[in-house]
């Protein structure tokens, strides 16, 4: 089989035989399959298997794959030239639609990843704030920054430790990590250093515990807090912008945070990161202020040519928005009404067009409660379905997608096949 021969080599010179750890599919111990093209909402690998994929590269791919408008804007870049390092009107297109879909975002750097949209929005935070804490949630990713890699520490309200090894303890130590949902735990750390956090840093719908909304109330009294405390609030748009509405979860959720980072879709499948925000903010950001960030190919024509088609669709299409939450929920209702014919005890959270199948009774709202997931009973899920055909995120604490791209077929037929799994688990 191709895949297993591509990984084999892969394995002699990549760490792990991949570029991204979850690629590797350790927790559900397959070979992972290399895939070789993407079509709407499906994808082959290189053993020609075809799988319905709820992945979409991690979310980027509101349109499905290979979007023809997308692809034809691409081409058309690409044959005046790839990549510059100098401006072009493509950032100035991208800029301005950008700061007119979002609420918060006046000002607007375009960079080459969420990770380092989120690394550049950390330090403007302590750069304009004059301040070094920071705080983030448990079960919240926000790239693999060295401020950000850090676990809780061992008392509720102490500084965090490295949760890679690389990342020093004096790093560490000017991170704090609450409990996501938990404002009470919030108004203690604030209660603890009332003038010493720079910024606050949230997923407004966490998606890498998997999906977890935020609790009624929870962003306002995050927001409400920060302003009172003079700290930034920074939402870690990167996967939630553009693909839970038009205007994020900002818009879905009426909270106007100081700073917020994109990604993923406003790329159209390319790399791209942003971070934006209000002007007297931004304006600390170098060449205007004494905030160092750059980057040679940040704004790359390719990338902003494929994010500005794809956010020219969105916006010209509102109903798309409505159009994914009714594919979302007819999936979503449709997996745990079988879960529930077969005595399964499941949690699915869903927000929009993002959603997880948690493998247990349990509400999950934030780490802990997604940690009582049976993983083991996730892993067989995941295995048999994708033998099926039907392209799942390896992890139990990843989200999945839908796209514009998939059909009520593609749908019925993942729950179809779903039926026939849940027998043999």
């Amino acid at each position: 089989m191709k895949s297993q021969e591509l990984y084999t080599r892969a394995l002699k010179v990549m760490p792990g035989g991949v570029n991204s750890p979850v690629r590797a599919f350790k927790s559900a111990g397959l070979t992972p399959p290399f895939i070789k093209k993407g079509s709407k909402s499906h994808i082959w690998d290189e053993d020609g298997k075809e799988y319905i994929d709820y992945v979409l590269s991690w979310g980027p791919l509101i349109l499905g794959h290979a979007h023809p408008e997308v692809v034809s804007a691409i081409k058309k870049q690409a044959e005046l030239g790839t990549s510059f390092g100098a401006c072009t009107e493509l950032e100035v297109l991208m800029a301005e639609k950008i700061r007119e879909a979002v609420p918060s975002i006046e000002v607007v750097r375009m960079v080459n990843s969420g990770t380092e949209a989120t690394m550049s929005a950390i330090r403007l935070a302590r750069g304009y704030t004059g301040r070094n804490i920071i705080v983030k949630f448990a079960g919240c990713y926000h790239g693999h920054s060295d401020s950000l890699l850090i676990k809780a520490g061992s008392g509720a309200l102490t500084f965090g430790n490295p949760d890679s090894a690389g990342v020093t303890q004096d790093t560490a130590r000017d991170t704090i990590v609450s409990n996501y949902n938990d404002i009470d735990m919030i108004r203690d750390i604030f209660e603890k250093y009332p003038s010493d956090i720079a910024a606050v840093i949230v997923e407004p719908v966490a998606g890498n515990m998997g999906t977890v909304p935020p609790k009624p109330e929870f962003l306002q009294e995050l927001r409400s807090l920060t302003k009172s405390h003079g700290t930034l609030l920074i939402f870690d748009e990167v996967i939630t912008g553009f693909r839970v509405g038009y205007r994020g979860a900002q818009g879905l959720y009426d909270i106007v945070p100081d700073i917020t980072t994109l990604g993923k879709i406003i790329g159209g499948g390319l790399p791209v990161g942003a971070y934006g925000g209000k002007e007297e903010i931004m304006r600390k950001v170098s060449p205007d202020g004494p905030v160092y960030q750059a980057g040679t190919l940040s704004g790359n024509p390719l990338a902003m040519a494929a994010g500005y088609t794809t956010l020219s669709i969105l916006s010209k299409n509102r109903d798309i928005y409505s159009e994914l939450n009714k594919k979302a929920e007819k999936l979503c209702s449709g997996l745990k009404d079988i879960m529930d014919k077969a005595a399964i005890p499941v949690t699915i959270n869903r927000v929009g067009s993002m959603m997880t199948l948690f493998f247990t009774e349990s509400k999950v709202y934030d780490y802990n409660s997604a940690a009582t997931s049976d993983t083991a009973r996730y892993n067989t899920f995941f295995k048999k379905m994708l033998q099926a055909g039907i392209y799942l995120p390896p992890s139990q604490f990843e989200t999945f997608f839908v796209s514009t791209a998939h059909t009520d077929e593609d749908i019925e037929r993942t729950l179809n096949i779903a039926e026939d799994v849940v027998k043999k688990i």
